[in-house]
């Protein structure tokens, strides 16, 4: 019997949406240490599954690895399409258990297309792998195509930086209690609306942003100025979406948004993939302070929701035999 536990993530943004430039996508985002998807697995010479979702995953585990079968036991899953990365941490973790179950070497990011991930963002694969803060590669802009390509016909993106994240810091997040975000052929669809109409001016602003603001300040371990940073992504980031979601931030998180950026405990807010996920930067010793902003900001925006203060992830996924 092995079990493998994996934590969110939080999608910052995309480096480039516009077919002017060489490079497509190209994401930021950082693992978290919660909330996690949890999966037991041990060897059978058939598929069984009782989790609807993750059955599928199991099947095409068995088939990639070349196994009889696996039976798995879903412990925790992630919250679905609101922004933290539960489609390929699902993915991944039922791959990388049904393949110690069998004494097999996962290889996720090789698989990770066959499975249906990384089409656009490495950041997910990447924080499964190692955690840490990430920033991929994206896609060669010549192989974008108006339909989405087969499943697998794809190469993950290469991890461009990889940093620690310093272990004070904090991530609050806020779950409004909102239409999920978007997924599937209907997320498919925006996205291609996006690119095909995307302004690349906004690239080279943002390129800016990550070269001279991001990066120093995840390597200099200064959580005011990465805040500050990543919550700018994320703004020029929305001017792209801006038609598709209703706004730079999808309602009702921009309000959601803009009250949590007011606190002081706050370094940066923005909002995590297509939301409705609502991140702040903050740290250990501003937690509870945080932790009472994301509430009191989610009141202010009319709406509910739940509220986690996480832990930066700095390793990948573990996996344990019992």
């Amino acid at each position: 019997m092995v079990r493998v536990a994996a934590g969110g993530r939080l999608h910052f943004g995309f480096q480039n949406l516009s077919l002017a430039h060489e490079r497509l996508y190209g994401s930021l985002g950082v693992a978290l240490g919660a909330p996690r998807v949890v999966a037991r697995a041990e060897p059978a010479e058939s598929v069984r599954c009782d989790h609807e979702r993750a059955r599928a995953h199991v099947e095409r585990a068995v088939e990639l690895l070349g196994v009889p079968g696996a039976s798995v036991t879903i412990e925790k899953t992630l919250p679905r399409h609101v922004g933290l990365g539960s489609g390929t941490q699902l993915a991944l973790t039922v791959l990388a258990a049904v393949a110690a179950a069998h004494d097999r070497e996962p290889r996720v990011r090789e698989r990770a297309p066959k499975l249906g991930r990384g089409g656009r963002s490495g950041v997910g694969i990447a924080a499964f792998e190692r955690g840490g803060f990430v920033l991929d590669t994206g896609h060669p802009t010549e192989r974008f195509t108006a339909d989405r390509p087969p499943r697998g016909e794809w190469s993950v993106p290469n991890v461009a930086a990889r940093h620690e994240i310093p272990a004070d810091w904090r991530f609050v997040v806020a779950l409004p209690d909102s239409e999920p975000g978007r997924s599937g052929d209907d997320e498919d669809e925006s996205m291609r609306s996006v690119v095909e109409r995307a302004d690349p001016g906004l690239a080279d602003e943002i390129a800016a942003v990550v070269i001279r603001r991001v990066l120093p300040a995840v390597a200099a371990g200064d959580h005011e100025a990465f805040g500050a940073a990543v919550a700018e992504i994320g703004r020029r980031n929305g001017a792209w979406y801006a038609d598709e979601q209703g706004g730079v931030y999808r309602p009702p998180v921009g309000d959601v948004v803009a009250e949590l950026g007011r606190s002081a405990s706050i370094s940066g807010a923005g909002q995590s993939s297509w939301g409705p996920a609502v991140y702040g930067v903050t740290t250990e010793a501003f937690a509870d302070e945080a932790r009472e902003a994301a509430r009191d900001a989610l009141a202010a925006a009319g709406v509910g929701g739940d509220v986690l203060v996480a832990r930066p992830r700095n390793r990948g996924a573990r996996i344990e035999t019992q």
